[in-house]
């Protein structure tokens, strides 16, 4: 085999940029010697795979198929050569949350996990579920913990647990009598952003028991939700866990909803493709089975 994994990963870093300089500086290489990377390749290969326009290089017939096929595999060389490069119970995982597992659920998890393993370092970051799936297909995070359902055939899933989405309001008076969804319909709503799953799977499931909802602010993160709560008179569709303790203080109350059941799972999700190392699997196994644990007890 006369390609290597350098002339790889410059061929994906020009696909992903377009243009040499951008690459080159990324690199920290020279342009020439991105450029030359190219023209080895494409000897190699025997044809050209970029189609020069615009000063901009774009991905001919060829190039398509070839990244096609590269794409994957590069990313899963990449991750043995680091994985190899860690004992089992030493090295760094990188971990991928939405705002609900972290804010409740991911710190018991990774202080636990740290307090066994002490020689491992977990990098945590924090998206929702939509951003949490597309670092997952970059390759920027090993393991991700979302909720909702995932439909791209790059990242496989697995379930770890369900959690209960309950509607709720400061005002009290909204929560004497129990009443159906949908004549909560003209009342204000605050909701999650686009690309959260809490919002995605709300959404989803009053989508044929009522009209469109009154949304007149959306925030990016469940803690500004519930201080918007406080101040206003308005509702919001929430994760159970989020909001316990609130509801077991009184100052926000759950509304009773007749026939309303809306739940979701929390899932388990990494790419296809991901190299399953000793230390993948004892993080995932380990943290699998405390979510559950912790979604069970409450």
């Amino acid at each position: 085999m006369k390609i290597t994994l350098r002339q790889m990963e410059i061929f994906l870093n020009v696909v992903r940029s377009g243009h040499l300089t951008n690459v080159a500086k990324e690199m920290k290489l020279s342009q020439s010697a991105i450029s030359m990377s190219i023209k080895e390749l494409e000897n190699i290969l025997g044809r050209p795979v970029f189609d020069r326009i615009n000063k901009k290089l774009i991905l001919n017939e060829l190039g398509r198929a070839f990244h096609k096929e590269i794409d994957s595999l590069y990313k899963k060389l990449s991750d043995i050569e680091y994985e190899f490069k860690n004992s089992l119970n030493k090295g760094m995982i990188r971990v991928g949350a939405s705002t609900t597992i972290v804010d409740y659920l991911m710190p018991p998890i990774i202080c636990s996990y740290m307090d066994n393993y002490s020689d491992v370092k977990i990098s945590l970051k924090e998206g929702n579920s939509a951003e949490i799936v597309n670092l997952i297909k970059e390759g920027k995070i090993d393991i991700g913990f979302i909720e909702g359902i995932v439909t791209d055939h790059e990242v496989i899933s697995e379930k770890v647990g369900v959690d209960e989405l309950v509607v709720v309001t400061a005002d009290e008076s909204m929560c004497l009598e129990p009443c159906y969804i949908d004549s909560l319909a003209d009342k204000r709503w605050v909701l999650r952003e686009e690309g959260s799953g809490t919002r995605e799977v709300f959404l989803d499931y009053i989508k044929e028991k009522m009209g469109a909802l009154d949304i007149f602010l959306e925030l990016g993160h469940t803690e500004s939700i519930k201080s918007i709560l406080n101040n206003h008179s308005c509702f919001t569709c929430i994760s159970k866990i989020a909001v316990q303790g609130e509801i077991d203080k009184g100052t926000l109350h759950q509304v009773k909803l007749k026939n309303f059941e809306c739940k979701r799972d929390f899932l388990m999700v990494y790419h296809r493709d991901k190299y399953h190392s000793g230390l993948f699997e004892k993080f995932s196994y380990f943290s699998k089975k405390m979510m559950s644990q912790m979604l069970s007890s409450r």
